[in-house]
């Protein structure tokens, strides 16, 4: 039995391809002919994989296809149209993946990807874990027990699944060229919520998540007190960040963490009640949140000189807003850069002045346009980078080249923060090297 993977550099499909590939399947796969960061951990196992071709299609093939493409693609074709190939979208298949296992699903609008992470890190000092990141990361030991997933709302995909568990972070409008307004997003996530089978973990202080009609016990996280685990005694500064927990009306917990982010506290803490309702002892959570490493495009922060460069992906107003707040707590008295490059004209249009005000928090405002192939996703959206550029007074329009590399290297040294779900990562790179040869 073979895997081919048409989009194998999606960030869930090239997580899914090595974790089927860890688990002895050959695996091949196909992209666009460009570099994206989520092929390395591919390259790493040996995974081989290349451009778009009918002929790649083999009899017997099981093909899983990238929601990114259609019957346009070559490969969606022929699959399709072979009685001999099992096909699935990337979406329906994970859904009968994860039912080989006890199941945690993470959803939420946002912090998913850096909660999944954190899980498959403490869970295996528990018992044998698996993981599927949102980074492009996955893995499978032989024998796991558990396997933890990233589970995006969008289009309601994660609808395919039926977890055992699921851990919701919280929830803010997003998607907004699928999803009509707020009681559209929110009826999605009580559709995902009547699905899970055993037990639902989430954030108690979100203004929606307590609204919803559980089927299953809960477990609330928070700050505010009534939640089953609550942060408390919260300190942030350039050390990190420490608090307790406190749970039955107890302090049962201490935790010291490197980041200073508003978000990770959330995360974090939604990590230790899950683990802790799942069993697992203090210490040994503790030990998980305070030895993580990150994941890949989260707030991946590199000191370089005098200057700091932080890639993450942070492509919503809240989550830039976060970002900068971030920033200010960790490293205060530098000065701050916000750079962003928008993915979806149809979120910049609905959200335009969050982000502006977003932005405008940072001390100077960099913006790189869509990419060339960004579409406008109905004729009404007329949006342009010019006009966010328009609102932010401290901004000015780079591209993701060497001469405006050469521009940022002018602004330090700063704290440079490099946010998009697209490749600004490699302006980050450019930047990184000059700063390292001067």
């Amino acid at each position: 039995m073979a895997y081919h993977f048409v989009g194998i550099k999606g960030t869930g499909m090239a997580a899914l391809a090595c974790i089927l590939h860890d688990e002895g399947y050959p695996v091949t796969g196909s992209d666009i002919d460009k570099y994206i960061f989520t092929q390395d951990g591919l390259t790493e196992r040996g995974i081989p994989f290349g451009s778009f071709d009918a002929k790649n299609i083999h009899d017997g093939d099981i093909v899983i296809m990238g929601g990114a493409f259609d019957q346009t693609n070559p490969e969606i074709k022929a699959a399709q149209e072979n009685p001999n190939v099992q096909a699935y979208w990337y979406f329906d298949f994970l859904g009968e993946f994860a039912k080989n296992y006890e199941s945690i699903s993470v959803a939420g609008t946002h912090g998913k990807s850096t909660t999944t992470g954190l899980l498959g890190w403490i869970l295996p000092r528990y018992a044998k874990t698996g993981y599927l990141i949102g980074d492009g990361h996955g893995h499978m030991p032989k024998g796991s027990e558990y396997f933890v997933f990233e589970s995006c709302e969008f289009k309601r995909h994660f609808l395919c699944y039926h977890p055992d568990y699921a851990l919701i972070t919280n929830v803010e409008l997003d998607h907004i060229d699928y999803y009509k307004d707020m009681d559209d997003y929110v009826s999605a996530f009580q559709q995902f919520a009547d699905q899970v089978q055993k037990k639902i973990v989430y954030y108690g202080d979100d203004p929606w998540l307590p609204t919803l009609k559980y089927k299953v016990p809960t477990v609330t996280y928070g700050l505010k007190d009534g939640n089953d685990y609550q942060a408390i005694h919260i300190e942030q500064g350039p050390f990190g960040m420490h608090f307790d927990v406190k749970h039955e009306g107890k302090e049962i917990a201490h935790i010291s963490l490197h980041e200073t982010s508003s978000t990770f506290l959330q995360d974090a803490l939604g990590c230790f009640a899950m683990a802790h309702t799942l069993g697992m002892k203090v210490e040994d959570i503790v030990d998980g949140l305070e030895t993580f490493k990150g994941i890949a495009r989260r707030s991946v922060i590199e000191e370089v000189k005098d200057s700091v460069l932080v890639d993450d992906y942070a492509h919503h107003p809240t989550a830039i807003r976060y970002m900068i707040d971030a920033a200010r707590k960790k490293y205060p008295g530098k000065k701050v850069i916000a750079l962003y490059k928008p993915d979806r004209y149809s979120r910049l249009q609905y959200f335009l002045q969050g982000f502006a005000d977003s932005l405008n928090m940072a001390d100077e405002v960099v913006l790189c346009d869509f990419p060339k192939n960004a579409i406008r996703e109905t004729p009404d959206i007329t949006v342009t980078i010019q006009d966010l550029l328009a609102l932010c007074p401290k901004g000015r329009l780079l591209d993701v080249d060497e001469p405006s590399a050469e521009v940022l290297e002018t602004m330090g040294p700063a704290v440079y923060l490099f946010m998009s779900s697209k490749d600004i990562y490699l302006l980050k790179d450019m930047l990184k090297k000059r700063l390292e040869e001067d």
